[in-house]
């Protein structure tokens, strides 16, 4: 299974709250902080919410 690598590339400061526990939920904590995460829809809900702020790349396991 592809899993995701989320990297943040812009602060989470004067965003809304759920956009601001989205990143805490994704492990994201400031810019440059790279997570990989396992494909799946309730990540990719995530990275919607939060597709402004993150660049996403897929990896192969």
């Amino acid at each position: 299974m592809a899993s995701l690598e989320i990297t943040q590339v812009r602060s989470g400061i004067g965003r809304k709250q759920n956009q601001r526990e989205t990143l805490r939920t994704l492990g994201l904590k400031r810019i440059g902080d790279v997570v990989v995460r396992e494909d799946r829809v309730e990540v990719r809900g995530m990275i919607d919410t939060v597709s402004h702020l993150v660049d996403v790349k897929t990896v192969q396991d």
